[in-house]
């Protein structure tokens, strides 16, 4: 794994700076500013991810070769943006989002802010429970906790039944 990495790192340096670092953007944006869509009012998700390339092109040799730059990146722009209090889910109040069973937003909200971020994460943006972990500064397992419980507390307040 190191060698695959140094061998990344190589390649990196041997690029031109400027288009390998567009390439990087191009790469990590999509969902980047999905999972801050997550946790950030719509205006602010712009500001969020700028701050946090601006960050990764100040350090690009170190984030370009990292495992998991997203999820760097994430918790970079979510620490620049600190000022709200809780998160914020864009369904609440966005009108092109796909029509959702009526109690999720409020089922949601019910949760732990840790439980939202953890379902955000891993079913809204895709996100491995590896990858979760690294953002929100908890071991996989912990992610993987979350994630089980806010399902089930998720399916006790919306009444949902599984068979099987």
């Amino acid at each position: 794994m190191a060698r695959l990495r140094a061998s990344a790192v190589n390649r990196v340096s041997q690029m031109d700076p400027t288009q390998s670092f567009e390439a990087f953007v191009e790469r990590i944006e999509p969902s980047l500013r999905r999972a801050l869509a997550g946790h950030l009012p719509p205006d602010d998700v712009a500001d969020a991810e700028a701050e946090a390339f601006a960050f990764a092109w100040q350090h690009r040799d170190r984030v370009m070769a990292m495992e998991n730059p997203g999820g760097y990146l994430y918790r970079v722009a979510q620490s620049r943006s600190r000022r709200r209090k809780q998160g914020f889910l864009p369904w609440a109040s966005d009108a092109r989002v796909p029509e959702i069973e009526p109690g999720l937003p409020g089922a949601l909200a019910a949760l732990s802010p840790l439980q939202q971020r953890a379902v955000w994460l891993v079913h809204g943006c895709g996100w491995s429970y590896g990858e979760t972990a690294e953002a929100l500064g908890i071991s996989a397992s912990t992610a993987g906790s979350h994630v089980s419980r806010a399902l089930e507390r998720l399916r006790d307040q919306l009444g949902v039944v599984e068979h099987g």
